[in-house]
């Protein structure tokens, strides 16, 4: 059956949980339609550029809502608080590990560099946003580096782990984990 869609952002998410699902090379046209409801004709309407669009868009998405989420509370609010609330956007984003990262899925295979770009501009930024939130909150220049750079790569590494054992538990583990020895290496306020 045809679903009714009405926008292009609507039908973004949809073609994002099959290239989650099914990756990019096998979400072929047929199977993106077949598994979103979607009709060829609107999919064309809306990615007249087809998949490299759809991906795109995805991404864009993506990025979307980590800037509003998660890179902007680190960039701009109180750097504890900000922290915290990346902890929790994460599992929420991630659904307590049951989704992949669809960037990071991206970055795996040769999908990386068609949009080697929009990669590096979503993990850099995540990388950069939380070593300034920890130097704001008084850690060193390189210790601050050292810890987001871990703390990024911890919450894609257990993602994977969640996934490939099947234990989505583990990734709120995982976050718990990586929060505390976070928080430990903050100098306490006087």
């Amino acid at each position: 059956m045809t679903r009714l869609v009405f926008e292009k952002a609507d039908a973004v998410p949809l073609v994002a949980e099959v290239f989650r699902e099914l990756g990019f090379e096998g979400a072929s046209l047929s199977r993106i339609t077949e598994r979103t409801g979607l009709g060829k004709g609107s999919l064309y309407h809306f990615f007249p550029g087809g998949k490299e669009e759809m991906a795109a868009a995805i991404l864009a998405d993506i990025d979307a809502w980590f800037v509003r989420h998660v890179f902007e509370p680190l960039e701009k609010g109180e750097p504890r608080a900000a922290i915290a609330q990346m902890w929790r956007s994460v599992n929420t984003y991630f659904r307590s590990g049951r989704r992949i990262c669809l960037v990071g899925a991206f970055a795996l295979d040769e999908t990386r560099d068609r949009f080697a770009a929009p990669i590096h501009r979503y993990f850099a930024r995540w990388v950069e946003a939380l070593r300034r939130a920890l130097m704001r909150a008084g850690v060193e220049g390189a210790a601050a580096g050292q810890f987001a750079e871990q703390t990024v790569a911890g919450i894609q590494g257990a993602l994977v782990l969640a996934r490939a054992l099947n234990k989505n538990a583990l990734f709120t583990r995982a976050l718990t984990r990586l929060a505390q020895r976070l928080d430990a290496g903050i100098p306490t306020q006087p």
